[in-house]
């Protein structure tokens, strides 16, 4: 059977997964539909730049930009074998995407590297979170600006978690999150920024959590998480792993990058608290990642 190049080019763009082709300079040359519905980025966007553009900008989990130095896609190319990793990549709403990525390398016929092929699906739980809103529409328990759990239903999570703690001793930890200086971002560049600005960071707690914790707008530019089943080590790593993706994200304002970063308060709820006590606790310590020059994490 043989198929025409446009028989294989329809099969490629009709993957589930993002696929993108790059030649010996890293130049994209092709862009599939799925890498669209994934980066938000459309073909015409991208095709033509090159990796060092640092359009997609991805990055590793403790925050390190790959774009401009050994990506996936340059060590395939280097080795010469097939190359995985969990990234992260920037989405052109300004949110962050966690991706596991499978880079292979393309030769000629007598074998020199002459691009690579990169294949990178979505990592998130996105279909969770899908069923979640879902739920939480019905409820009328969604904040309608981020598409987070609004603050009624993150009262009512914190309170059946902790009476899960009580009963059967599972313990979990709230990341209390607040925009540091958001008033500057809402005076320069007006209220409908900075309400995108609101939806790309939710868009990134969102997109990085697990599905059987819960994120959400306490209020104004306040965000809570509430993490299930976790020490307190991992509470911090989570939370630090949320602060680096945001930190590293941006959005594009009149062709300028709009970067904003949040300061956390993490603590473990303990048996003698309440929901006051605990909420308490955790915005105090959020003050305390301000007070010590923002863009923080402090645990207690």
């Amino acid at each position: 059977m043989n198929l025409s190049k446009q028989s294989y080019m329809k099969i490629i763009d009709d993957l589930r997964d993002g696929l993108y082709i790059v030649d010996r300079e890293r130049r994209i040359v092709f862009w599939n539909h799925a890498a669209e519905q994934i980066s938000g980025f459309r073909a015409e966007e991208v095709v033509g730049s090159h990796c060092a553009d640092n359009l997609l900008c991805h990055m590793t989990d403790s925050g390190i930009n790959l774009c401009c130095g050994e990506c996936p896609l340059g060590e395939a190319m280097q080795s010469g074998a097939t190359h995985d990793a969990e990234v992260f990549l920037h989405h052109k709403n300004g949110h962050r995407v966690p991706v596991s990525v499978r880079v292979t390398p393309l030769s000629d016929e007598e074998g020199n590297i002459i691009g690579a092929v990169e294949m990178f699906s979505d990592s998130s739980h996105s279909a969770a979170n899908r069923l979640r809103l879902q739920e939480l529409e019905k409820l009328a328990l969604l904040d309608e600006l981020t598409q987070l759990a609004n603050r009624r239903y993150l009262e009512r999570e914190l309170e059946a978690r902790m009476e899960e703690m009580s009963r059967y001793d599972i313990p979990f930890g709230v990341l209390f999150m607040d925009l540091d200086d958001f008033k500057r971002v809402n005076d320069q560049f007006g209220h409908d920024t900075g309400d995108r600005v609101l939806q790309f960071v939710a868009g990134t707690l969102s997109a990085n959590s697990r599905p059987f914790d819960l994120y959400g707008r306490w209020g104004g530019e306040e965000f809570v998480g509430i993490v299930r089943n976790v020490s307190a080590a991992n509470l911090k790593q989570m939370g630090q792993r949320l602060r680096r993706l945001v930190e590293k994200s941006f959005l594009l304002v009149a062709g300028e990058r709009l970067r904003v970063t949040i300061s956390i308060g993490a603590t473990m709820a303990l048996p003698d608290d309440s929901l006051q006590s605990l909420l308490q606790r955790a915005d105090t310590l959020m003050y305390q990642s301000k007070a010590a020059g923002k863009n923080k994490l402090t645990m207690g």
